[in-house]
């Protein structure tokens, strides 16, 4: 239920992350290129994190880990709950605004190293996630995990967006053999994630009836199993909007899949007593049932050449490819304004396209 949350309402603010014009709140694309390097980047991360917890102190590296994941957290969490706080704040509330302004250089060379804007609303909300950061560095508990592990997914589901719906498919495939590998082919997934203090997965206690708040004994979700579907739920979303038929079939179809698939996974896990590589369900479940739905309403071509980076800039001009340049700069010139000339003449031509 808990990795359900951030998905739902990640993919809803994912909307309205790509027709924003703030650049502070600009989504970031993940191309083909990308997807077909994150399962080799975080193959040789998880090992190294499993050679350090070898090699070194897992203490002092729980350490460092806890204070990097401390401020990231906070961060995090802010931006989370800022538009819910919004409504709780009076209409006479003395809201200033601040810029946090950090450059480099001088005159022409100067260069902008950090430029956040924030008012005092956000203030508000730093001064909360500091507190549930503060609990979660001294206690530990697993409430304050998973208020920061909630955050980091409904961040990286809204501010992670694939640009076409075969680049999700690269990036499931890939981290589906990657997942598959290292729980059944190692102990090295286990090894890390138990080793882990860090708010990089949900945990549940299976002894809460038992110990109440003190629960010990966890079940446990990596937040790479929420957020890697999530953007791909999100990304459907988008293209249901793109059709302009008022119906979210393709969102509804996958976020039905992702609750089978990790239904599906909690079953096999209790059947064989075996910890299980969540995406081996969730990536057939969450690319299968919408697939069979653009089969059945004959829209797959329409699903595998939607460009969402098309709707995040539309104001700006995108190179799809490398024009020939030859000849004198004079002939250069009348060709280029015979092309600038030509679509005016076409919308003369056929003003019903407008």
């Amino acid at each position: 239920l808990m990795a359900l949350l951030p998905i739902f309402f990640g993919a809803l603010r994912s909307v309205s992350c790509a027709k924003s014009k703030n650049s502070s709140e600009m989504p970031e694309t993940i191309t083909s290129r990308d997807a077909a390097r994150f399962p080799i980047v975080a193959s040789c991360t998880l090992l190294g994190l499993y050679l350090f917890f070898k090699i070194f102190s897992q203490e002092y590296i729980n350490l460092l880990l806890s204070m990097y994941f401390f401020v990231l957290g906070i961060l995090a969490l802010s931006h989370t709950i800022s538009p819910m706080m919004n409504r709780f704040f009076p209409a006479n509330f003395p809201n200033k605004q601040y810029q946090l302004l950090f450059t480099q250089g001088s005159g022409e060379s100067k260069e902008e190293i950090v430029n956040y804007e924030f008012d005092t609303k956000d203030l508000v909300c730093l001064a909360l996630s500091s507190v549930v950061g503060v609990w979660y560095l001294l206690r530990k508990h697993w409430i304050a995990n998973n208020l920061f592990g909630l955050a980091f997914s409904l961040n990286g589901v809204e501010l992670l967006h694939l640009n076409n719906v075969s680049t999700g498919c690269i990036l499931l495939g890939g981290l589906f053999i990657y997942d598959v590998f290292w729980v059944f082919g190692t102990n090295v997934m286990v090894t890390v994630a138990k080793s882990f203090e860090a708010p990089i997965k949900l945990v549940f206690p299976q002894d809460l009836l038992e110990k109440g708040l003190d629960a010990d004994n966890f079940a446990m979700l990596g937040l790479g199993d929420i957020v890697i579907p999530g953007i791909f739920i999100a990304l459907l979303l988008r293209f249901d909007i793109s059709l302009k038929k008022n119906t979210h079939t393709y969102f509804y179809t996958s976020f039905v899949a992702y609750i089978f698939g990790l239904g599906l996974t909690i079953f096999i896990m209790h059947i064989f007593k075996h910890a299980q590589p969540a995406l081996l369900y969730l990536v057939p479940a969450c690319i299968g049932f919408p697939l069979l739905v653009a089969l059945a309403k004959g829209e797959v071509t329409e699903m595998f050449s939607y460009e969402s980076s098309a709707e995040i800039l539309p104001h700006t001009p995108r190179l799809t490819h490398f024009p020939t340049v030859s000849g004198s700069p004079a002939s250069l010139a009348d060709s280029m304004q015979q092309k600038l000339s030509c679509p005016r003449r076409r919308r003369q031509q056929s003003p019903s396209a407008m």
